[in-house]
């Protein structure tokens, strides 16, 4: 008997169920991802397999960043019925807290958000003069991490 487990290639994506799936996409291009791929309409043995959900039928979008090979799916159910989450989660709440990125600007991309009526969740915050970070809800709930690497 193997007394470790088989090793982790690579990390690949992040799979995040939404109900507007053309809404959170569009959010996501905003901050600079590009779709790499869709697909509508997913279901069957696979589907039903992979996911514990039967009868079950999906829109799928992947969306990455030009530098890196880690993904973000973004999975629409069109049935069943998707299950409402808590849209004001904060950071002290079990379940995925965040999703974060790293950003050229920061505040450029504060205000460029705000526009759009995507706010602030705190503040701005300095880590020991290395990050400028902060987290943003963006639609339906989903708290993104922008930060920023200080130089020195």
């Amino acid at each position: 008997m193997p007394t470790t487990m088989p090793r982790i290639i690579r990390f690949d994506h992040i799979g995040i169920t939404v109900a507007d799936l053309d809404l959170v996409t569009a959010f996501f291009i905003g901050l600079g991802l590009h779709v790499e791929g869709r697909v509508d309409g997913m279901e069957g043995e696979f589907l039903e397999t992979v996911c514990g959900v039967k009868d079950s039928r999906t829109n799928i979008v992947m969306l990455k960043s030009e530098d890196s090979s880690v993904g973000i799916e973004l999975s629409s159910f069109e049935k069943p019925a998707h299950e409402p989450g808590n849209p004001h989660a904060m950071a002290n709440e079990l379940g995925m807290r965040s999703i974060a990125f790293e950003v050229d600007d920061l505040q450029e991309m504060l205000t460029g958000l705000e526009t759009q009526g995507y706010g602030l969740i705190g503040g701005v915050g300095e880590y020991e003069g290395m990050w400028k970070m902060a987290y943003v809800r963006g639609p339906e709930g989903l708290t993104v991490a922008l930060a920023q690497r200080l130089d020195n």
